[in-house]
């Protein structure tokens, strides 16, 4: 230790544990500097160098200390890390300690010592169950200022890093016969007695050692400890070839089809992941068969300042003790109604650690119990309640009801209590099956759980180890056989006997201070009854209105005591009251873990087209276009700015020729004797009558009669059509035409494949393409208007290769499309450029492109925006009336086929200077600025090289009949207000006399 934290008192015991001694390590917290063993968690160091405070409540910053030693810990949430590695809100009590771990304690200010949030304290009649809901009401004004600003700063607990993760995150498919769910005795037995048939077997714990509670208790199994039996087990289950062991793993859902997710903590426990590992993998494990042994969660006791750092479960001070040498504190006392929490007792005394009491809330206690009390020196307080505990920041002293009425404080630094054991069911939830109540147990246990699933041990109630290595046992036999695996005959481990009665007991009513059901959320006994008076009384309402089991625990620890008290307030049995069901992920999983490599360039890849490195060499300047990357222009020396140079590409287009890479279309081959038949039914048009060797522009439409995307079919024999898509929605239109074959129409003879990587093609346009495609086709094939007409297609062989040719154009001028097999891609732009340099050829990108298009009134990207019909777009014409497709029957809803609905149109300023902007909205002129007067919005716009002046495209009411009208161009983003005037969309070649050459 160093600095202000020296005079506290380390409280490690000389020997004992599953700690390794010879491999001292240091870590911080808050800044302080400590000292741990390689076993340690992070929880067992910090007590182990006496530091109870570690963390502050949500709603009022009280102080918070250890109270369980698993991953049900609401308490001990710490930041881990610093920098791009910071963690926020790790429980402490699974944090495996390495050499310079850095924590911090969270959500307090200025210090975890002295916080001022601690003020909340004394606000805290204000501050009751749904405060929120009746507080932030009024005045209305006050919401956006005031209310809204001050929820959100108090929002949250740690503080997540800003930087970019520089760890790698995996995801993994495993199929097994069994997958066994938890390492403890149970989950052992299963596993050993599958995995010796010989069945494919998966184990996943969460702790880093096998054995669960074993390694936390004096338990004798056959001639060994507990401890030793489970170490010997996972060795026996590592050598077996058949079964995988995934230590630090939890199995955080169960989906359908015996599918489950698991996260394996890879490298959490290092200061950083070694080369070539990830930080976690993602497991999506397929099972025949599972067991579900997950144990149980011990249930604190509601009572006044259960809360005060040093109050803990009894079990988690065994395992303190027994499996990391650190008792809790330094003079004890024991609150509980079970027989479990005096072996507590039984374990401190045995470690030197003096009981001052055991009080326990039963009147009747087994004789055995309290002779061996008696006999090492502990006082007993049969029928006894803890109505209160004293200390600022650390337990100081409890105060005990006795039978007779009289109150006395025991001074103590350390309360084990127990309210009894609940199994950890919430696994058996996830597919919607609810537990049901027991009275024997005084507990859920899980209802029908998930196909495939058997519960065995602890999480069905079975509390005894002989009882759970028992049901491990035959679980895991029975799991294996129904996977078709062969029993061989063994012995069934003995269990030295234990006590394990208990009898229900929640809420001590004369508690004297706040007694918290929900550490986390701060959710106590009084706010349970505020929630009954105001009639939330159900469970679902409950959890709403007090946020019980709403925290990052999901109520492990406080679900089952919130409802017993809304039941004793209510009158009704627990079986009337029910409980919530859990839902994935049983604990908190990081987005990186689901995200997997998908983030990044590894989410979204960059595809480059073949010719891309022939682009970089010609200075491209390149722009995302879907999942591609494209040549948005190419800038010549002297060009400064990016309109020069797409001006200048574009009159060189218009003037002589030039060649734009459109590989990245979308390209599908469909082919079937009802391919054609296929297409009529998800386009709007026909295509079944399309000759061979003929193109045919293509609309298709959603179910609801919304436009998808635009594009062209290709006819090359009567059993194969080769259509094309948008860049941006070749994915989608690929998934949508699947569907509609294997969904809609599977009678249907026809199968798609999507070719769009397979397949280089260039765009060839402008009045001299015909002479260049002559000098670089030479006598491959006929390229005449008659061989060759417009919206004509030929397949040929060119050098060697397969090669297509289409007569489309998206410019307006004489062009065509040259495909080629996609490794003769980046030789194939150079052949063009060589070929057409005699005729001025230029490369031109996407901007180009663009400008182009809208010089010709072609709808793209921002006018198939996902709200257009064919109508709006002027293409209402090409729906036939002969046919059935998707969308038709939608199409005609009044809503879409009224007159008022926007349609497109042309604009261009009325002074000719004025610059245009997307977005911008139309008003009339004079009109005010708001929603009640907008006509429509600009959805494109360019600078046209050839007119001279911007120009747009764009969708306001009534369309084409408002041609020569003059109108507004609102942009409050930009502040902009400039008046157009609405135009034909087609504002070059109207009558397209280039197209044809």
């Amino acid at each position: 230790m160093s600095g202000a934290a020296s005079h506290m008192k380390p409280i490690r015991l000389p020997k004992g544990g599953l700690i390794d001694r010879s491999k001292p390590l240091s870590f911080t917290f808050d800044g302080y500097r400590y000292h741990g063993y390689a076993g340690d968690t992070l929880a067992s160091a910090l007590l182990g160098n006496g530091v109870r405070l570690v963390g502050r409540s949500f709603k009022y910053h009280r102080s918070r200390g250890i109270l369980t030693a698993g991953s049900e810990e609401p308490n001990a949430l710490v930041e881990l890390r610093s920098d791009a590695r910071r963690e926020p809100n790790t429980r402490a009590t699974v944090v495996e300690l390495f050499d310079g771990l850095e924590a911090k304690s969270q959500n307090r200010w200025p210090s975890l010592k002295f916080d001022v949030g601690a003020v909340n304290s004394l606000l805290s009649p204000f501050l009751a169950a749904g405060f929120y809901y009746k507080t932030f009401m009024r005045p209305a004004s006050f919401w956006e200022k005031v209310y809204e600003p001050a929820i959100r700063r108090a929002a949250g607990l740690g503080r997540a890093s800003t930087e970019a993760d520089p760890d790698v995150y995996e995801k993994l498919y495993a199929f097994c016969d069994v997958l066994v769910i938890g390492g403890g005795a149970a989950g052992l037995a299963a596993a050993l007695s599958a995995g010796r048939s010989g069945a494919r077997v998966i184990l996943c714990d969460e702790d880093s050692v096998l054995g669960g509670r074993l390694n936390g208790d004096n338990r004798e199994i056959g001639d060994e400890s507990g401890s030793a039996w489970a170490y010997h087990a996972s060795l026996s289950l590592d050598a077996l070839p058949n079964v995988r062991v995934l230590r630090r793993t939890t199995v955080f859902g169960v989906y359908d089809s015996g599918t489950y997710g698991a996260v394996e903590r890879v490298s959490d426990h290092l200061p950083v992941p070694v080369p070539h590992q990830p930080r976690q993998r993602l497991w999506k494990i397929v099972a025949k068969r599972a067991v579900l042994a997950t144990g149980a969660i011990e249930r604190p006791v509601v009572f006044g300042g259960n809360d005060r750092p040093g109050v803990m479960m009894a079990s988690a001070v065994r395992t303190y003790l027994n499996r990391f040498a650190v008792p809790a504190g330094r003079r004890a006392a024991i609150f509980t109604g079970c027989d479990d929490a005096w072996t507590t007792a039984f374990d401190l005394l045995g470690s030197g650690v003096p009981v001052e009491a055991i009080v326990d809330m039963r009147t009747e206690i087994d004789p055995r119990l309290a002779e061996k009390a008696s006999r090492l020196g502990a006082r007993v307080l049969a029928g006894a309640q803890i109505v209160q505990t004293r200390g600022n920041q650390d337990l100081k002293a409890i105060s005990v009801r006795t039978t007779d009425g009289r109150t006395s404080d025991i001074t103590v630094d350390l309360l084990a209590m127990s309210g009894g054991w609940t199994p950890n069911l919430a696994l058996t939830t996830h597919l919607g099956s609810r537990p049901s109540w027991s009275n024997t147990l005084a507990g859920f246990v899980p209802g029908p759980p998930p196909p495939g699933m058997t519960v065995a041990g602890a999480a069905q109630g079975s509390f005894a180890l002989a009882d759970a290595l028992r049901e491990g046992d035959a679980a895991g036999a029975a799991a294996a056989e129904a996977t078709g695996f062969t029993m061989q005959n063994h012995r069934v481990p003995q269990a030295d006997d234990e006590h394990i009665g208990s009898k229900p007991f929640w809420y001590v009513a004369d508690s004297r201070s706040k007694a918290f059901v929900d550490f986390q959320n701060d959710v106590t006994s009084d706010d349970v009854a505020l929630a009954a008076r105001e009639g939330f009384q159900s469970v679902e309402l409950l959890k709403r209105y007090t946020t019980l089991g709403m925290a990052t625990d999901q109520g492990k620890t406080s679900n089952i005591n919130g409802y017993a008290l809304m039941a004793q307030l209510t009158g009704r049995q627990m079986s009337q009251v029910g409980t919530t069901v859990f839902r994935p992920p049983y604990t908190p999983v990081a987005i990186g873990a689901l995200a997997g490599h998908h983030r990044g360039l590894g989410f979204k890849p960059t595809r480059l087209t073949a010719g891309h490195r022939w682009a970089e060499e010609r200075g491209a300047t390149f722009v995302e276009a879907g999942q591609w990357l494209r040549a948005q222009w190419f800038a010549q020396p002297g060009e400064t700015h990016w309109l020069t140079t797409v001006s200048r590409e574009v009159r060189e287009v218009r003037s002589k020729v030039g060649v734009c890479d459109v590989s990245t279309l979308g390209k599908i081959d469909v082919q079937g004797n009802d391919a054609g038949a296929f297409l009529d039914r998800v386009y709007i048009n026909m295509f079944s009558t399309l000759p061979i060797g003929k193109v045919r522009y293509g609309l298709m439409l959603r179910e609801d009669g919304i436009v998808m995307d635009d594009g062209t079919a290709a006819r090359f024999a009567p059993d194969h059509y080769i259509v094309s898509t948008t860049t941006a929605n070749a994915a989608k239109v690929m998934q949508h035409l699947e569907h509609a074959r294997q969904v809609l129409w599977p009678e249907l003879d026809v199968q798609l494949v999507s070719v769009t990587e397979q397949w280089s093609q260039y765009s060839i346009a402008g009045p001299r393409s015909r002479l260049l495609l002559a000098r670089l086709l030479r006598d491959s094939t006929d390229i005449s208007d008659t061989a060759l007409p417009y919206l004509g297609c030929i397949e040929f062989r060119w050098r060697n290769a397969p090669a297509r040719l289409f007569r489309v154009s998206f410019s307006g001028e004489l062009a065509y499309e040259l495909a080629v097999p996609a490794q003769f891609g980046d030789a194939t732009i150079r052949a063009i450029m060589e070929a057409g340099s005699e005729h001025g050829v230029v490369p031109y990108g996407t901007e180009a492109l663009g400008v182009m298009r809208i010089e010709k009134g072609h709808a793209a990207g921002s006018e198939l925006n996902g709200m257009t019909t064919a109508t709006d777009l002027g293409l209402g014409r090409m729906m036939s009336r002969k046919k059935d497709f998707i969308g038709r029957a939608l199409a005609t809803r009044p809503g879409l086929v009224d007159p008022e609905r926007p349609a497109l149109i042309g604009i261009k300023p009325v002074g000719k200077t004025a610059r245009l902007h997307g977005g911008a909205h139309f008003l009339a002129l004079g009109a005010k600025p708001n929603t009640a007067n907008d006509e429509g919005y600009v959805t494109s716009v360019a600078f046209s090289p050839m007119l001279g002046h911007w120009i747009g495209l764009g969708l306001i009411k009534n369309g084409l009949a408002r041609i020569g009208e003059i109108v507004r161009a609102y942009d409050p983003v930009r502040n902009r207000d400039t008046e157009v005037e609405i135009v034909s969309p087609i504002f070059f070649d109207p009558e397209g006399t280039r197209l044809h050459g």
